[in-house]
């Protein structure tokens, strides 16, 4: 069975709500799907005054546990155009998988969450990209095959680099992922694990041709 991890930082729970779709999409093929959080760098009385989300269900990843999945889809909401402090410092703490080659082969993927529409959906993903480029990974996205992107009768999220969603609002976000968003979000986690799972058909094919 394809292993499939959806590996997430969020501070309002825009981004944990899209984490919980792209699972469901994965999870519609038949694979194996963990969710998990990375941890949080800002001090619990400093997120409890900002608004930020602390009483998470969701357990913490551990940075050894990501050469266990076939795929892993990151979601960061945007900092400045890039992805999010507490992502960044989770994968820099990959040397050593990246040095022992145990991510290389295996897909990525990234959604995200800006406060408004130019905010820095495009760049935050495709600078993700490198990141996860660095560490070997095969890089899957949101192709057009996804319509949802492609509407021009609301404002909504959605590129070919990954599915993302829009928090504006002044208290914290308050704009929610619509159904269009959550759509891509489900889309790109079935992609993603729809690659994944062919990939490791074909690995598995080449190891039996390679014994007989």
């Amino acid at each position: 069975m394809t292993k499939i991890l959806v590996l997430y930082y969020s501070s309002y729970g825009h981004i944990e709500t899209m984490a919980k779709a792209v699972a469901e999409g994965a999870r519609s093929t038949g694979a194996s799907v963990a969710i998990r959080r990375v941890p949080e760098l800002v001090p619990e009385e400093v997120a409890r005054k900002s608004g930020y989300r602390v009483d998470h269900q969701v357990p913490v990843a551990r940075v050894e546990e990501l050469a266990d999945y076939d795929a892993i889809i990151i979601g960061t909401p945007t900092r400045f155009g890039t992805m999010a402090s507490q992502m960044k410092n989770f994968l820099d703490q990959a040397g050593d998988l990246w040095f022992h080659d145990r991510l290389v082969g295996k897909v990525g993927s990234v959604f995200t969450s800006t406060g408004t529409q130019h905010g820095g959906q495009e760049s935050t993903i495709l600078s993700s990209h490198v990141v996860l480029m660095h560490l070997g990974m095969v890089i899957v996205g949101l192709p057009y095959s996804f319509k949802g992107q492609l509407r021009m009768d609301e404002i909504t999220g959605g590129s070919p680099y990954g599915a993302s969603t829009l928090a504006a609002g002044e208290n914290h976000g308050d704009r929610q992922p619509s159904a269009n968003e959550l759509d891509g979000a489900r889309f790109q986690g079935r992609h993603v694990a729809e690659v994944a799972t062919a990939l490791v058909h074909g690995r598995k094919h080449r190891e039996l041709e390679a014994a007989l």
